[in-house]
């Protein structure tokens, strides 16, 4: 079966290329692992000490980031790598300042697996959440390198637990413990002979509750905001933003809108903006402007999102009309700011237990949209309950890197 695997793994490699020639990103994906052995040979030197953690995309880089910089104040000497496999974290993330060396991982054969561990010699490995690559972890089991894997989740589903999935199963001796998030994913886990488990909880908790220590003060937003009652829309989609639209239109102007789409190319803001009849502008034409004349700010830009959810009245995360689903609503959360969400969000386990607490509400139409922002708007001892709940949420499921740092030796 390993073998069928490298087969399979080599052939996507050389269709990859092909298909490169027609998608910007696929292009990212394959041109961004040209040199990385070169880079490795050029930061990493055999005498330093290293420390590597592998992350799929931004989601999971962003997780395991408070036991990075954990791991970095208890091993100062040593340097850090960080790999991803998709441009959609590399692009993003590829200048942070937490990591020594940041890069691709080189696509999973035997060969890239065995000169990526020669040229990075790590003494602790980190695997965040998901991404089980075979031959990496028998490389890793090979050189008695520990490793662990952070914030785990393990699900029916998954090839582990199919009768075909041995070599899967196998490839699990590689890891030294496995931090999960919950009870299940450890009585999953533990059916296939794994005991070397330990229930830590969402490191992302830890995430969010930092961004509490930062500032997060924006003027612009405060102007637009007027001391206003706003609701902040997160990460939208044109599912969701037909029926905020129509909401908008229809809404008083004693209550504002900050919209910061998850697509921020030109003509999906031209086809958003097209369908509010309220005085509105957009982040790129806000220069001496005077923010308060207006009801509805278009954010069409990236990296601000999270500090204007602190401003909010009321947010509305984005995705769940689509596939997978939601975005992230942990960011508001941790402000204490109630959440309305999209029906599709049984996948996010965050989402599922705070819409059970009952912070965070869930819409599937125009109807529930109107009666929920209604309510919320209305009623203020109803809003600062869920504001508890939310607040709450967080606090109480913070202290997964603690938990993990106390394991690690």
């Amino acid at each position: 079966m390993l073998f069928l695997y490298n087969s399979v793994v080599s052939i996507a490699g050389f269709f990859l290329k092909i298909v490169a020639l027609f998608s910007p990103k696929i292009k990212l994906f394959t041109e961004g692992r040209k040199n990385v052995f070169s880079i490795l040979e050029e930061k990493i030197k055999p005498t330093d000490k290293t420390i590597w953690f592998h992350s799929a995309s931004l989601g999971e880089y962003e997780q395991g980031l408070p036991v990075i910089e954990k791991i970095k104040e208890k091993y100062p000497s040593h340097k850090i790598i960080v790999t991803f496999f998709s441009p959609s974290g590399y692009e993003v993330r590829k200048n942070n300042t937490v990591a020594d060396v940041t890069i691709y991982l080189p696509l999973d054969t035997r060969r890239n697996a065995k000169k990526f561990l020669k040229l990075t010699h790590p003494e602790l490995a980190f695997f965040i959440k998901y991404e089980f690559w075979l031959n990496y972890l028998k490389e890793l089991e090979t050189n008695k390198i520990p490793t662990y894997l952070i914030s785990g989740i393990f699900r029916d589903n998954q090839m582990f637990f199919k009768w075909y999935g041995g070599f899967y199963r196998k490839a699990l001796k590689a890891f030294t413990y496995f931090f999960v998030q919950n009870e299940r994913s450890k009585e999953k886990i533990e059916t296939i002979g794994f005991g070397n488990v330990i229930v830590s909880g969402d490191t992302r908790f830890d995430r969010v509750n930092t961004i509490l220590e930062r500032d997060n003060s924006l003027d612009f937003i405060e102007n637009f905001k007027n001391n206003i009652p706003t609701v902040v829309i997160g990460s939208s989609w044109p599912k969701d933003e037909a029926l905020l639209a129509q909401y908008i239109n229809e809404s008083s102007d004693q209550v504002k809108f900050i919209i910061a789409p998850h697509n921020i190319k030109a003509d999906q803001i031209a086809s958003l903006t097209s369908q509010i009849i309220k005085p509105t502008i957009l982040f790129s034409e806000k220069k001496d402007q005077d923010l308060s004349d207006y009801n509805v700010f278009i954010i069409d830009t990236v990296g601000l999102l999270t500090k204007i959810y602190s401003y909010g009245t009321i947010a509305y995360v984005g995705g769940g009309f689509g596939n997978p689903g939601i975005h992230n609503i942990l960011e508001p959360a941790t402000f204490g700011v109630p959440i309305v969400i999209g029906p599709n969000y049984s996948n996010f386990a965050e989402a599922v237990q705070l819409v059970e607490l009952e912070g965070c509400m869930v819409i599937s139409n125009y109807t529930d949209l109107k009666e929920s922002l209604d309510r919320l708007l209305r009623d203020q001892h109803f809003l600062e309950e869920k504001s508890r709940i939310c607040k709450s949420y967080i606090q109480d499921n913070k202290g997964a890197t603690d938990t993990i740092m106390s394991i690690i030796s």
